[in-house]
Formats: structure tokens, C-alpha cells, sequence
């Protein structure tokens, strides 16, 4: 990779704590991308990142782990390691229950973050990140997310020995964020919600969230009341994504999209949560009288407290794993296909949690494209490590560096994505229309996709791409101011890209 070859060459021409700030590069770009799950308390980022995971791992009750960032990431052995601020570790087995254990037995204030461990092989190409919530009455646990996000500001030691080898702080958080960002919200974004985003750095703190590393997902879909949503039918999925959409217009254009998603079913569907014992228990409440069942799911008071013949401790189970919506969705399952199996049912709920729209959708954004993702992070964290430098010649080499390789042809998807973050975040003006097709090009994978034409026969796509690339082309030349002309410079050789792209296929 053009950027890693960038880091080896210049280790030799710089100090030795910029040398281990490009070691630390080079480790990243070596490793699975870094997805960081945030968003505020409560909104189930935990259990959500149990089910992309597929395990029950993380910690959705309040206590300890909760207040601290986990890393899970592959390892052929599961086991947790805690990682205190001074850097010593601490390696602990998994709770009986196979999750991170509630209570660690240390001083969490001397806890920097936990590693978790898993022979899973999601995490094979993606390392995910839980965080605390942010709005969290523990300020500590806003910090440690703050800081993971590429938030916190961090000041140099003015005291730190010139020839020390170590990471200064500013160095240290140039390398230190995510690379993506999972965002979960619930019903209402709040403007903290959108900070938060805006804060967000994929690596270092001027680099901030936008389509390109940035998703949100819309959580606890099935809480919301489908009569307080214009056009919804009555149908709560069909408020959920009216809903999404609204909120991926007012988050807009921090994240690529906003998608409805209910952790609490895909977690437990999942994650081996769902047994075929609460399978027998469905199907008992399916030969229940229609009236009864129907006042049964009024409320979850009502449905544990009812008299029937399923248990009310079986009852409670199921709402704990499934809530009103799941239960309600299953028995209708049921009904419809008296025979389906507990595997059926089980697929037939995570199709309703709408995780699979959220995986894709990673997929697309995050996965399909983790290499040029990855590169644009290490990038802006090889800027950040020179401009912390305290050598002006130093600082001046690695931008010449910087300069050449975004020249070479190969580093255009850099450029692409260079140029999106700079619509994306505001620092170059552009029409609506011209910056809604810059988000277009550099947020999908999919030529199709980026052409705004899915689906279309190659002649037509190649036909719209050279067409689009000889307007970005004159209007990079006439009528394009300074800052406008480099990114239509940048947008015309995608579009070419694409064209050559297409005709070879």
C-alpha cells in the first residue's frame, strides 16, 4: 500500500518519536478497520454490538464495563485483557455466562479501555469498539468515549524531553480514533447527537465524520408509536423508516444514511438468545383467543400479569428478549405457518429486527471500501504526527511526501475521499446539487450506485459517466472557484475512472 510504503521510507529521515507514531501507522493499517459503536445512554449501543457480533458478549446493564471503552477484536483464544492508563494488563476469563464480567475487581479509574478477544470470524475484518454513552452522568466514561471519538483535545507536555521516544499526547491522539463510526440514536436526534458526529475524527481530530466513514442507525425501531409519525399507516416499520429518513436529512451529511434497526430481537436471534424452548412458549400463546392476546400486548404490565397458561416467568422472559413487537411479530409467524420450525421463527425474527440492512449497509460503506478508509486515517494521521513535530524540516519533508504520492494515479481514491470530506464538513462551498453528486460519487462502492442510476445497463452507465465527466471537467475550468476547481478536478477523474471501469467489464 502506497501509504504504508510512505511510513517505512521516511522512519529513517525522522525523529524517533514520529518514527513511533509511523509504527503505530503502520500496525493500523495492518489491522481489520476500527468501528466504533457510540451514541448516548441508553440507546442500546451494547446490545447492538452483540448482534453484529452474533455472541452475547458485551454488557447491556448499567455497571462497570459499561463506563469503559472494549475493543473486540479476533484472537484464537477467547479472553479479556483490561489495559490500565500505565499500561500494564491484566488477562481475565469470561464470566460463566460467556460476557465480559460485570465486576473487574480493579480500580476502573486506573482503566484505560478493555481488549476483548473472540474466535469469531465477523471480527476478522472488522475490530468493533463499545462505547459509554455519551450524556452519562460519569464524566469519566463521557471522556473515554470523547477521547476515542477524536473529541477530546489533547495538549502537549511542555515539560517532555526533547529526545524522548514516547508518544507525546498530541501524537499519541493523531493515532488513537476509529476509523468508522456506527451511530445509534433513538427516536429524537438531539444536538449533542449531531456534536458528537461532528466531533467524531477517523484518526486524527481535523478529520472529521462523514459519508464516507460514518453510518447512524435509528434503535428501539419498535418503540415507536406509529400514529405520531404523518403517513405511517399505522405501521410502526413503516414509522421507523419514514422516521430514518428525517433523520438522516438532519444528520445529514455526517453520515451516509440512517437505518431502522430493533437490537433488542436481532441480538437475541442472533446470539443463540432465542431458544426453541421460548419457541414452545410462542406457539402456546398463538392458540390463545385473538381478544385476549391483543389486550395482552397493550402493555408489558398486562402481558406479565395476565392470567393464562404459559408461566408469568416464561412471559417475562420472552419480553426480555423480544419485547411486545417480537412477541406479537412471532405469534403472528406462528399463525400464518402452524408448522414453522425454532430456526424458521428465529430467521423470521432478525429478518424483522432489520439487521440485515445495517450489515449491508456496513458492507457497503465500511467494508467493501476498509482499505481506501484506512488509508485516508493513516494519512491524515501522518499529517497530524508532522505538524506536531517541533522540526520545521521535518515537518516540511513528510508534506513533500504527502504531495508526491497523492500525484501517483493509484492514490486517487484518497483524493476522492479527500474531496468529500472537504464538501462533507463544509470547508469547500458548493452548490446543493454539485455537493449532493460529490456524496454520491465518494459514499458507495457500487458504480451504479454512484452514477445514481442502480440497476442500469452498462451503455447507459458508461454514456452517463463520460458525460458527467466532461461537465466536471469545463466546470472545473470555468466558473469553479480555487476550492471548487480542485474538487471538480478530483470528481471528473472518478467519473473517467468509472467509464473505463465499465467499458472493461
Amino acid at each position: 500500500m502506497s501509504v504504508a510504503n510512505l511510513c517505512h521510507r521516511l522512519q529513517p529521515q525522522v525523529s524517533a518519536r514520529t518514527a513511533a507514531g509511523f509504527a503505530e501507522v503502520l500496525r493500523r493499517l495492518g489491522a481489520p478497520l476500527q468501528v466504533a459503536v457510540a451514541g448516548r445512554i441508553k440507546s442500546g449501543k451494547s446490545t447492538l454490538v452483540n448482534a453484529l457480533i452474533g455472541r452475547r458478549v458485551a454488557p447491556t446493564d448499567i455497571g462497570e464495563c459499561t463506563r469503559l471503552v472494549t475493543r473486540f477484536q479476533y484472537g484464537t483464544v477467547d479472553r479479556v485483557e483490561i489495559v490500565f492508563t500505565d499500561g500494564r494488563k491484566q488477562v481475565l476469563p469470561f464470566a460463566a455466562d460467556g460476557m465480559i464480567p460485570a465486576e473487574l475487581g480493579v480500580d476502573i479509574e486506573k482503566v484505560s479501555h478493555i481488549e476483548a478477544y473472540l474466535t469469531n470470524a465477523v471480527l476478522q475484518g472488522m475490530t468493533v469498539i463499545d462505547t459509554p454513552g455519551l450524556g452519562s452522568l460519569d464524566a469519566a466514561s463521557v471522556s473515554r468515549t470523547e477521547q476515542l471519538l477524536g473529541a477530546a483535545k489533547h495538549r502537549k507536555d511542555e515539560d517532555d524531553e526533547e529526545g524522548s521516544d514516547e508518544l507525546d499526547d498530541t501524537s499519541r491522539n493523531a493515532v488513537a480514533g476509529a476509523e468508522a463510526v456506527l451511530y445509534v440514536v433513538t427516536q429524537g436526534v438531539r444536538a449533542d447527537d449531531q456534536q458528537a458526529l461532528a466531533a467524531f475524527t477517523a484518526a486524527t481530530a481535523s478529520r472529521e465524520a462523514g459519508p464516507v466513514n460514518a453510518i447512524a442507525v435509528l434503535n428501539k425501531a419498535d418503540t415507536i408509536a406509529p400514529e405520531s409519525v404523518e403517513g405511517a399507516d399505522g405501521d410502526v416499520w413503516k414509522a421507523a423508516t419514514i422516521l430514518s429518513e428525517k433523520q438522516a436529512s438532519t444528520l445529514k451529511p455526517r453520515v451516509a444514511d440512517v437505518l431502522p434497526v430493533i437490537g433488542l430481537i436481532a441480538e437475541s436471534a442472533e446470539s443463540g438468545g432465542f431458544t426453541s424452548a421460548d419457541a414452545e412458549a410462542l406457539r402456546q400463546l398463538a392458540e390463545l383467543d385473538d381478544d385476549v392476546l391483543q389486550t395482552m400486548l397493550i402493555s408489558a404490565d398486562i402481558f406479565t400479569s395476565w392470567e393464562c397458561d404459559v408461566p408469568a416467568g416464561t412471559r417475562l422472559r420472552l419480553l426480555e428478549k423480544l419485547d411486545l413487537f417480537g412477541v406479537s411479530h412471532a405469534v403472528e409467524a406462528i399463525r400464518k405457518e402452524p408448522e414453522i420450525t425454532a430456526g424458521a421463527l428465529r430467521r423470521s425474527l432478525l429478518d424483522a429486527s432489520g439487521l440485515e440492512a445495517v450489515r449491508q449497509r456496513l458492507s457497503i460503506v465500511f467494508a467493501a471500501r476498509a482499505d481506501g478508509i484506512k488509508a485516508a486515517a493513516a494519512l491524515a494521521s501522518v499529517t497530524a504526527l508532522a505538524h506536531a513535530s517541533a522540526d520545521p524540516a521535518e515537518r516540511q519533508r513528510v508534506h513533500d511526501a504527502i504531495e508526491v504520492l497523492l500525484a501517483k494515479p493509484e492514490a486517487h481514491q484518497l483524493r476522492l475521499l479527500e474531496a468529500l470530506t472537504l464538501v462533507a464538513s463544509g470547508a469547500v462551498d458548493m452548490p446543493e446539487d454539485l455537493s449532493e453528486e460529490v456524496l454520491r460519487v465518494g459514499s458507495n462502492a457500487d458504480i451504479g450506485a454512484q452514477l445514481g442510476k442502480p440497476g442500469a445497463p452498462r451503455s447507459e452507465l458508461a454514456a452517463h459517466a463520460l458525460e458527467r465527466a466532461g461537465w466536471w471537467r469545463s466546470f472545473a475550468s470555468f466558473g469553479a472557484t480555487p476550492a471548487q476547481s480542485r474538487v471538480a478536478h478530483v470528481v471528473h477523474r472518478a467519473y473517467f475512472l468509472m467509464w473505463q471501469q465499465v467499458r472493461e467489464a
